[in-house]
């Protein structure tokens, strides 16, 4: 049987990326859920946004779903460790398979993001996840300025090309290098096959977990 899994997301575009990975999974359904006015209320009191995500994920809950994967950064980072709380069925942070990556990796490196207000969250999320893992992690964030309202606007190409610039520039640098939003793999993917240099980003580690729903 086929399990359905539901994926909330903050944008339209971050669809095509989940689609991407799990194109050859026949047994799994995938319905997606988007509401990018959420990301618009962070500057607006956080109470209110994170009970507006509560529900969403109980609409999402009473759809027959087998479980949740919540692809926006900004959203796990509101519902902290209260996810489970708000859903009798599994709910996927999409963060915390990349958070494990990060987490072997031993030697100075850097994340990028491209949403300033997505920074705290992730990096506060990171280091718990860390230390409740025993890890000791040397990450330097970077955001690329003036870039998160191109794919927005729906300007792709031009976005895509803003984090391709940065990542020949930062590759000088001779540093594992990640990109921390869903919104920024196909750039990531693009630099790699271009200069077989890895580039971790959130969906490396996913079908994995996946799977073993």
């Amino acid at each position: 049987m086929r399990k359905k899994l539901g994926c909330l997301h903050a944008h339209h575009s971050n669809i095509e990326y989940i689609e991407q990975v799990f194109q050859n999974t026949e047994d799994i359904e995938m319905i997606h859920f988007v509401d990018p006015g959420l990301i618009h209320q962070v500057s607006k009191g956080v109470t209110a946004l994170t009970c507006k995500i509560r529900e969403q994920i109980k609409w999402m809950a009473s759809c027959d779903l087998d479980a949740i994967l919540i692809t926006c950064t900004n959203y796990i980072a509101l519902l902290d460790n209260d996810a489970a709380l708000v859903s009798s069925i599994p709910i996927i942070k999409i963060d915390e398979p990349y958070f494990e990556i990060i987490c072997s990796e031993q030697q100075p490196q850097i994340i990028l993001f491209t949403n300033p207000a997505t920074v705290e969250g992730t990096m506060t999320r990171l280091h718990q996840y860390a230390n409740k893992q025993g890890k000791s992690i040397n990450v330097t964030a970077k955001v690329i300025e003036h870039t998160f309202d191109l794919i927005m606007q729906g300007k792709k190409k031009a976005y895509n090309d803003a984090i391709l610039q940065t990542l020949h520039h930062l590759a000088n640098e001779q540093k594992p290098i990640s990109v921390a939003q869903l919104s920024m793999v196909g750039a990531a993917q693009q630099f790699e096959e271009r200069t077989a240099i890895p580039i971790i980003h959130p969906l490396k580690a996913l079908v994995a977990v996946i799977e073993k729903l």
